[in-house]
């Protein structure tokens, strides 16, 4: 893979561009797409953002959201923009089977495709691209790509508005350990350029229905089981959970958080079933790596104390494999 600085002649003449994420984005996958997608328009390129999926209400309020195109609800008009496109951009995933439906599509096409990412192993499917694991979020290599490319002059507000918001939710609100001074440095030349942090802080974590927080006391109360002999803490929640309290994508974001506030706690999961699949995801204080937990257990994998996985079995024989996974490493999480 070459580097993200050598994409620079590939910019200097309009072209038919496509940025595209991983399935269910987050804020990061969407912010980073949006931030690029601002950039390259006023480059003069013809550009369309793709999701593989639906994304969450509470990001829908990002500059240029409103045009991103739904793989799976709009596949025709998707298909349109991908027809003949020159340079395809791939952000905040590094394997194209995380695409979902999208995955077989892109695999297809000709074209030049570019990575820009921050997870663990990237696939060999890209000519040009960054994929740096120091990174806090995709977001903050899309600003810093910008600089190599010495466009800086072109980050307005829409911009900053979008790098800020995946940068914020990937560092946990600048709580994690990839929180370094190059992440505060560009906060502040964000904040030199207009931004205004509050604003979008109330956007992503004041921006929820009341069903949700039902959900959360409910899910703490009832569904949560704490591993003491293992440092562990865990949240399965059945599909039923789901119906009931009515969630919609995004609704069960940073859940998994609150367990790593139990004093002690070195790994938590949240372990959903989501009717189709179970879904697993895996966050870890100090020197216990989910992102090989995940891999070896659960066909997934991510950072190095935030990962995800899946299972095809029901909830509990998922739950009764990850307690057999916990105590196969109850060594490493003492």
């Amino acid at each position: 893979m070459k580097p993200i600085e050598e994409i620079k002649p590939l910019l200097e003449a309009p072209k038919k561009v496509v940025i595209t994420m991983h399935q269910k984005p987050d804020a990061d996958a969407m912010g980073s797409s949006l931030a690029l997608y601002h950039y390259l328009i006023q480059k003069g390129h013809q550009v369309t953002v793709i999701s593989p999926t639906n994304f969450p209400d509470f990001l829908k309020w990002m500059p240029g959201a409103e045009g991103v195109i739904d793989f799976e609800s709009s596949t025709d008009k998707a298909m349109e923009a991908l027809k003949d496109i020159q340079l395809l951009f791939c952000l905040d995933f590094n394997a194209l089977y995380r695409t979902k439906n999208m995955a077989p599509h892109l695999e297809a096409v000709k074209c030049t495709k570019i990575l820009i990412d921050h997870h663990l192993e990237p696939q060999p499917d890209f000519e040009y691209g960054v994929s740096d694991t120091s990174a806090s979020s995709t977001a903050q290599l899309v600003y810093e790509t910008i600089y190599k490319l010495g466009d800086e002059k072109l980050i307005n507000l829409d911009i900053a508005q979008c790098i800020y918001a995946g940068t914020v939710t990937d560092t946990g609100s600048f709580r994690f350990a990839s929180t370094t001074a190059r992440v505060h440095r560009m906060v502040a030349d964000l904040m030199d350029r207009g931004l205004r942090h509050e604003i979008i802080h109330q956007e992503i974590y004041d921006n929820f229905l009341e069903n949700r927080l039902r959900f959360l006391g409910h899910s703490l109360l009832n569904r949560m089981e704490v591993f003491y002999e293992y440092n562990t803490a865990m949240l399965a929640i059945p599909y039923s959970d789901l119906k009931r309290f009515d969630l919609q994508t995004g609704d069960t974001e940073g859940l998994v958080n609150f367990l790593l506030s139990i004093q002690g706690i070195k790994m938590a999961a949240l372990i959903i079933d989501r009717n189709s699949e179970v879904k697993l995801s895996f966050r870890s204080k100090g020197n216990f790596d989910v992102n090989t937990f995940a891999r070896r257990y659960f066909e997934g994998g991510g950072h190095f104390n935030a990962s995800g996985g899946r299972s095809t079995d029901s909830l509990e024989k998922t739950v009764n494999r990850f307690i057999k996974a916990v105590e196969e490493n109850e060594t490493l999480l003492q």
